[in-house]
């Protein structure tokens, strides 16, 4: 069935070529988009929890723009409207930027940015979690704003939201097939290519759907041994938590010796 993909195309190359070109293209798309969106979402996640109310609807406006516009729009946003907005030099600059970098840029950052949303959500969830405890312990100890969060509510936050963030994770890879619609030549936007040259549309989009689920797959359990390492003592799940527990107990009789029943 997919012998198709390794004929020759008309410019010397295999079709399964294209596959592992639009591979790469969706794999930095994820892989670069996730640090801006995980490094933008703790500030704003970390925003929707302060005390100063002009942050908090900073960081609340943030969240809700760029979670509720679908992602197709915003990308189309960053690709044809930006450009128009900005100063004429800087506009005619940003639509003379060679391909693909003039579709991998715009997509980039709309990935970015829109998971950032996301996770800023997870974030905030996380630090609600916590107990109020932790905050006045830290403010008993002297502790200043920034170094409360620094030292002690974030490290514990993301600890416990590593298993939601892993839906985050296996969705920037689904999302950069939106890229396609802006010209990058990513996953999906291939398969449509190899389909439209062969004309065997199930080879090339099965062939694709294996290639996302082999990386769904993948991101899932590196999540779960992230999870694993990272988890705080005492959260685990039930069934684990009460076996790990009961390991190193020794089974004694709680009578001493000289109380024993003699048989």
């Amino acid at each position: 069935m997919f012998g198709v993909l390794v004929e020759k195309t008309m410019d010397g190359q295999r079709y399964i070529d294209w596959l592992l070109s639009g591979l790469g293209w969706t794999l930095a798309l994820a892989f670069f988009g996730w640090w801006i969106a995980f490094a933008i979402g703790i500030v704003v996640g970390i925003g929707r929890t302060v005390h100063n109310p002009f942050f908090r609807a900073l960081a609340r406006s943030y969240v809700e723009i760029f979670r509720n516009i679908p992602i197709l729009v915003q990308m189309f946003l960053w690709y044809f409207v930006l450009p128009e907005l900005l100063p004429t030099t800087m506009g005619d600059w940003i639509k003379q930027i060679p391909p693909p970098w003039g579709s991998f840029f715009p997509a980039l950052w709309c990935l970015g940015l829109y998971t950032a949303a996301r996770i800023a959500e997870q974030v905030r969830a996380g630090i609600e979690a916590l107990p109020n405890g932790q905050h006045e312990a830290a403010a008993a100890l002297g502790l200043n704003g920034y170094q409360t969060y620094r030292h002690i509510i974030l490290p514990q936050a993301l600890r416990l939201i590593v298993p939601s963030l892993t839906s985050e994770v296996m969705g920037i890879y689904k999302n950069t097939s939106v890229a396609l619609t802006i010209g990058l030549m990513e996953l999906t936007a291939q398969a449509r290519q190899i389909s439209d040259a062969t004309f065997q549309t199930f080879t090339a989009f099965g062939a694709a759907t294996l290639i996302y689920l082999a990386l769904a797959l993948i991101a899932y359990q590196t999540m779960m041994l992230i999870d694993k390492a990272l988890r705080i003592p005492g959260t685990a799940p039930g069934g684990e938590a009460v076996e790990s527990d009961f390991d190193d107990v020794k089974l004694e009789s709680p009578l001493p010796g000289s109380m024993e029943v003699v048989k």
